[in-house]
């Protein structure tokens, strides 16, 4: 792939989680309904501006499958690896399928497309994380991107750490717990899409 190419999937992705970042952090304010520590994301797909926050989602998954083959097409071929794109575009399908899938509701009984919701939310977070570690690992074998390598992995693992914390740690509410994370998350996919936008020039032979 072209450096033009890869600058413009770093480009594509960095307008698509910019998108979603701003939607999300707009209907905090906008949604009276819910109070914003308390209540998970996934509340915010519901009722009014429900779409709106549907149609961000729907942008970060594009976002995610711009990014995989921004890094596919970016790495030198020894480094490449089909791993990380491929669970970016999963997790990309999950997403939609969480942002289309409604969520249970707090005290009412459980509905199948409640745990269709909650597993692919789930599985949304298991393989984005997993593409982030394996995507910064990858980084170590291109002599343009082995700097940003630590940085990328040290980031990664904390998000992956975060998942399973906010798995089976309650110490904190909840919405305020899953925030948290997903700004992790959000913040390797901004730097890793500016990396793209700012790829560094081919070193000469």
């Amino acid at each position: 792939m072209r450096d033009v190419a890869v600058r413009r999937c770093g480009a594509l992705s960095l307008a698509g989680i910019s998108a979603f970042v701003a939607t999300a952090f707009v209907l905090q304010w906008l949604r009276h309904d819910l109070d914003w520590l308390d209540a998970p994301l996934s509340l915010y797909l519901l009722g009014h501006d429900g779409h709106v926050l549907q149609a961000a989602y729907v942008a970060l998954a594009v976002a995610l499958v711009s990014l995989g083959l921004g890094f596919y097409g970016g790495l030198q071929p020894t480094a490449r690896s089909a791993a990380p794109l491929l669970l970016f575009a999963v997790s990309a399908v999950a997403l939609i399928v969480t942002a289309l899938a409604h969520s249970n509701l707090p005290g009412q009984p459980h509905t199948l497309q409640g745990f269709v919701h909650g597993a692919a939310a789930a599985a949304t977070f298991l393989c984005v994380t997993v593409a982030m570690l394996v995507q910064s690992w990858r980084l170590r074998g291109d002599s343009r991107w082995a700097s940003r390598s630590g940085f990328a992995m040290t980031l990664a693992l904390a998000c992956f750490a975060g998942i399973w914390i906010d798995a089976f740690w309650k110490g904190m509410p909840c919405g305020l717990e899953q925030k948290l994370l997903i700004v992790l998350i959000v913040w390797w996919l901004l730097q890793a899409a500016w990396w793209l936008v700012r790829l560094p020039a081919r070193p000469r032979a």
